[in-house]
């Protein structure tokens, strides 16, 4: 049955090769020829096109393996120069490369659905709701990237802590951040977590460290090691900070909301801007017009306050019977956190938060509920991904279509209703959203005087769903008692409390 989905959720992403596609794929393009035609040591360095190499290593190198098999495809694809290449075989190459590493993310998918499900209908529904995602569709198979294989290593580490495997989890997870470093965001939960219930948990705290310190050195030392004379240039290409507080589009996060209220309060005080604007589809630093502009430094200290609750909550958990679902929790607000107060976060790393929320929506109704709202939100957000007038009854359609699947199947394990009557006003507000920025706003020609107004109303509105979500769904994880299954007997304390059972 589940190879089945993944066959079919795999045909469906076939459908959308010929569509359109970003300038990710020049970029991943790009990333080919550089790992083929250039040696090693100039990997980092190479800039004939504008879009550098600025993932980690082990991403580098699986850019390099999938060039010696594009190089049977098309040879002209891996000449550096041969910038914005996309002949037909170019293009079947890249679209299938994505479609075939998504086999990562169909076994992290399996072994996580393996532990928790407890029935096969919770098998089958979860199973299919996370290869169908269509936040995956739409970023790697429309607009094009590799989240699906990246996220398969996060799904595989995350099941080895559901099976009590501590070590190979943190492996997979050091892997994971030598591919795309945007992981990064998470690492204090897997900090927190194996400190707490592996290093210092029945005695041997020493020798645990040194096991847990010697696989991540190993990964690292595998992936940076051949770099070891151009460390301070590959850092530089990972960590470039001059590229602004957001992105072009607005990721719905608080800045969103900090950045309209500064147009709000500079439109109100007759303010003019005199740098660049925020708003402007660029790629660059601004200066606020009226509230204080926003350092780098402050959005890391704002995140990692964020973060503070849900990591002093998952060191206090004792219940081992629920502590791998704690676990993803933590990672899903941790998640949130830094996409909330990040500095340029890009719109797609709404999925960091999507993915692991999904995990646990066939576990309990809570989890449920929040996968629905969220994912109604955050897949919406994704929209001016696929700007394209010919994508806009497809990115609709796949929208409808996964919210209402999702909501039946859910209910199928879960019964009743889900949301709120104001969380359901609330998102039949993207009706409305959704008329104005295609139909009222071009039809009183407001695209050419006011051409940012759909994409800031689509950033802050979805962006009051994604600090409610994250406000709510906080609160109820800290809100949870540390054991969350009580014995069945009230008797008086001097019983004592019982030993957790081991997980």
């Amino acid at each position: 049955m589940f190879w089945h989905i993944f066959l079919l959720a795999s045909a469906i992403k076939m459908m959308f090769i010929p569509s359109y596609r970003s300038t990710d794929f020049e970029v991943h393009r790009n990333w080919l020829a550089i790992t083929h035609s250039r040696p090693l040591s100039k990997w980092y360095y190479e800039a004939t096109s504008e879009w550098t190499l600025d993932y980690p290593p082990f991403f580098a190198y699986f850019e390099w393996a999938l060039s010696q098999v594009a190089a049977y495809f098309d040879p002209a694809m891996l000449i550096v120069t041969n910038l914005n290449y996309s002949s037909m075989n170019t293009v079947m190459f890249q679209r299938f490369s994505v479609i075939v590493t998504d086999v990562v993310f169909a076994f992290g998918v399996k072994r996580c659905m393996t532990k928790l499900a407890k029935t096969n209908n919770q098998f089958a529904i979860g199973s299919g709701l996370l290869l169908a995602n269509i936040g995956l569709i739409m970023v790697d198979h429309i607009h094009f990237q590799y989240n699906g294989f990246l996220f398969g290593v996060l799904l595989l580490s995350i099941s080895y802590v559901l099976t009590g495997n501590y070590l190979t989890s943190a492996l997979f997870f050091t892997i994971l951040l030598n591919l795309k470093h945007i992981f990064i965001y998470v690492a204090p939960v897997y900090v927190v977590f194996l400190l707490r219930f592996y290093c210092f948990r029945n005695g041997g705290a020493l020798i645990k460290l040194i096991k847990l310190g010697s696989i991540v050195g190993a990964v690292c030392l595998l992936s940076f090691g051949p770099f070891y004379e151009h460390i301070p240039q590959v850092l530089s290409r990972l960590f470039p900070f001059k590229r602004g507080l957001t992105h072009a589009y607005w990721a719905p996060n608080f800045w969103a909301l900090y950045n309209f209220a500064d147009k709000i309060l500079s439109f109100a005080l007759g303010r003019k801007a005199a740098t660049a604007s925020s708003t402007g589809g660029l790629v660059q630093t601004f200066n606020h017009e009226v509230l204080p502009s926003i350092a780098p430094s402050v959005t890391f200290v704002l995140s990692g306050v964020a973060m503070l609750p849900t990591l002093v909550k998952l060191w206090s958990l004792r219940n081992e019977a629920n502590l791998g679902q704690n676990f993803i929790r933590a990672i899903t607000l941790c998640a949130c956190s830094s996409f909330m107060f990040g500095w340029h976060v890009h719109e797609k790393a709404i999925l960091m938060v999507l993915i692991p929320l999904t995990i646990l929506s066939i576990t309990n109704r809570t989890d449920a509920r929040w996968t629905i709202f969220l994912g109604i939100v955050g897949h919406y957000s994704l929209f001016p991904l696929l700007f394209k007038s010919d994508l806009l009854l497809i990115k609709h359609s796949l929208h409808l279509v996964y919210t209402g699947l999702s909501i039946l199947l859910l209910r199928n394990i879960h019964g009743g209703r889900f949301l709120t009557i104001p969380e359901r006003l609330y998102l039949y507000g993207f009706v409305f959203l959704s008329l104005f920025e295609n139909i009222i706003h071009p039809g009183l020609n407001l695209d050419r005087t006011l051409p940012f107004i759909p994409l800031m109303a689509t950033s802050v509105y979805c962006a009051l769903g994604v600090t409610y979500f994250w406000l709510t769904y906080q609160k109820h994880f800290i809100s949870q008692t540390p054991f969350l299954h009580p014995q069945p007997s009230q008797q008086p304390a001097k019983q004592g409390l019982s030993k957790p059972k081991k997980s």
